[in-house]
């Protein structure tokens, strides 16, 4: 006589399955010495909603003919997460973090605000979830669905994309040292800069300014590259390296 599902919450609530024969007329089934709220029953199935317990319990049906064998149902705590390994990312999402806890080896789902993403289990203490797209930048609670329930109390930042809309001054020695400001929109978490590919030293002054000090280049027009949390914006040959005078 199957039952499914064989686990699910210590608080109860859990909707169950059992499927065997002669099951019409069902007047009881018991989790352990609880009783659980029959829902539907029919000749070959009955479907209840498991009450509170713990551990490892017998299920028995009894009908007007008498109790079936016992089967197993495993009831699982509630998740506790810890932590997570990245807690800010692009709105566009499709970066990987790690959720670090315990009781996560049943999480069907991690939910980031009203957006849901399917997990990896790794372990019973570690997940790893591609964020889902949010739907604008702002903070999002994050919440871990399993068969011993749900668990929130962390959350996650959605960043929107930097923009660049000015290099001043936009052209230097070869040589670099040359100190540049970069203007633009959502630069308060940068993570990097690179000229031509090559990162230079940088400070955020505000969300819309960075002072920047060129590292060496070659002569010529190069890219530069902007990266925060939320992406990264380009500005294609914007800035010009300028080869010194020999003699």
């Amino acid at each position: 006589m199957p039952i499914s599902p064989n686990q699910g919450s210590t608080g109860g609530g859990t909707t169950v399955t059992i499927t065997g024969t002669n099951l019409a007329g069902t007047t009881a089934v018991k989790f352990g010495s609880k009783s659980a709220a029959i829902t539907a029953n029919t000749p070959t199935s009955v479907t209840v909603v498991s009450p509170s317990g713990a551990g490892v319990v017998s299920v028995i049906v009894t009908t007007a003919g008498g109790s079936s064998n016992p089967l197993s149902f495993f009831y699982i705590g509630p998740p506790f997460k810890a932590s997570l390994s990245g807690t800010s990312g692009p709105t566009s999402g499709g970066n990987t973090i790690t959720i670090n806890g315990t009781g996560l080896s049943t999480a069907s789902a991690v939910n980031f605000g009203p957006n849901s993403a399917t997990p990896t289990v790794i372990s019973d203490s570690q997940l790893s979830v591609t964020v889902p797209a949010g739907t604008g930048a702002g903070s999002v609670p994050v919440t871990v669905v399993t068969a011993g329930g749900t668990n929130n109390g962390l959350s996650y930042t959605y960043e929107d994309a930097p923009t660049v809309n000015t290099i001043s001054p936009s052209s230097g020695s070869t040589s670099g040292g040359t100190a540049v400001t970069i203007t633009g929109t959502n630069l308060a978490t940068t993570q990097s800069v690179t000229f031509d590919g090559t990162s230079a030293a940088f400070s955020v002054i505000n969300s819309t300014t960075l002072s920047v000090a060129t590292p060496p280049g070659t002569a010529g027009a190069v890219d530069v590259v902007v990266t925060t949390t939320g992406g990264s914006a380009t500005m294609t040959g914007g800035f010009t390296y300028v080869a010194g005078p020999g003699i």
